[in-house]
């Protein structure tokens, strides 16, 4: 017997709450929800920006962390930056615009590598957590960048130009109707980094809502995380 998966369909893993302390002192909330059996690799999700709603429980990065671990093997490792709030938990500061932020990022690397011990972790940004990524995630020990809806607001040159050398891929799904870069701008906005692979997804809008679309995101990540998982179901089959 197999049931459909659905927006709000939530499958067993792991999951424990955590909280991670930052280098000025600011204690951040956060959930790793990791497979029952053995772990394929890992992803450490950036949110979008909290000043438009953005957490850690953003509907991708929830889904992400409801389906991934059970299908793929993948465990998601989700917090809050600072001044953030989710069901989960208030992280302690103010939000900063992007700055003080990289903090956060440089704590949740460690958190993973050193405390966690993953493997294979990928950074995972969406929107305001591309910028976040391209500018503080550059943690030699990861292995790459995936970007959702990158608007590109606060990213400068030198930091393109920075992961033009470092050489570790970075893909950039861009929807055809993004509010802040399309496919064509991202083209030329990206065009300083030499290996960047841009994934142009048609129909999809700057915030991934809708079935399809968050299909299409997981599956991009389970592509390049855990590549033997794919193609992702769509229904379970509960006697597996």
């Amino acid at each position: 017997m197999s049931e459909i998966i659905r927006a709000n369909t939530s499958l067993p893993a792991n999951r424990k709450l955590f909280r991670l302390i930052t280098a000025d002192g600011l204690s951040l909330v956060g959930e790793v929800a990791s497979p029952l059996g053995v772990s394929e690799g890992a992803i450490l999700c950036l949110h979008p920006n909290p000043t438009g709603g953005g957490m850690m429980d953003s509907h991708v990065y929830r889904k992400a962390a409801n389906r991934l671990p059970f299908l793929a093997g993948i465990t998601v490792v989700r917090f809050n930056t600072r001044g953030t709030s989710s069901d989960a938990g208030t992280s302690e500061g103010v939000f900063d615009n992007g700055i003080k932020e990289g903090m956060d990022v440089e704590a949740a690397l460690s958190f993973c590598f050193d405390e966690l011990l993953l493997e294979n972790l990928w950074v995972v940004g969406w929107s305001f957590g591309t910028d976040l990524a391209l500018h503080f995630a550059k943690d030699a020990r990861h292995k790459g960048l995936i970007l959702l809806s990158p608007p590109l607001k606060n990213s400068a040159p030198e930091q393109l130009t920075y992961w033009n050398s470092d050489g570790r891929p970075i893909i950039a799904l861009i929807p055809e109707f993004d509010d802040y870069l399309k496919p064509n701008e991202a083209i030329e906005r990206f065009s300083l980094i030499s290996h960047v692979e841009i994934i142009p997804v048609a129909g999809a809008k700057h915030l991934w809502v809708g079935e399809p679309s968050v299909y299409r995101v997981l599956s991009e990540i389970v592509a390049r995380v855990a590549p033997a998982k794919n193609p992702l179901p769509t229904q379970i089959p509960w006697d597996s």
